[in-house]
């Protein structure tokens, strides 16, 4: 288990993480410091956990969103695989008929 120190909203966190994942934490945490960065600059500085809060809040309903299209995506992948089997279910057929 490693340590890993990181900065939002200007203050330094010690995080724990395991061995090897030091840099991928200092990664979400500077797409969390701009989260913060961004809620800071649209309502001030309201206090560190009412900033954190809404960071939070606005990160989650990325997620959200993401999760969302991703759900859209794989329907719609299935249903690209499901057309494409049956084109080629169909051209077999045809292949099947003229070899005949």
């Amino acid at each position: 288990m490693s340590t890993v120190n990181v900065e939002v909203n200007g203050r330094q966190y010690g995080v724990g993480c395991e061995d090897g994942q030091e840099g991928h934490v200092q990664s979400l945490a500077k797409l969390f410091n701009d989260q913060v960065a961004e809620v800071a600059a649209q309502v001030g500085q309201v206090g560190e956990l009412r900033l954190f809060l809404m960071a939070a809040l606005l990160t989650a309903d990325e997620l959200a969103d993401a999760r969302a299209r991703l759900a859209e995506a794989e329907t719609r992948l299935a249903s690209i695989e499901d057309e494409a089997a049956s084109l080629l279910e169909a051209a077999s057929a045809r292949i099947e008929g003229m070899a005949r």
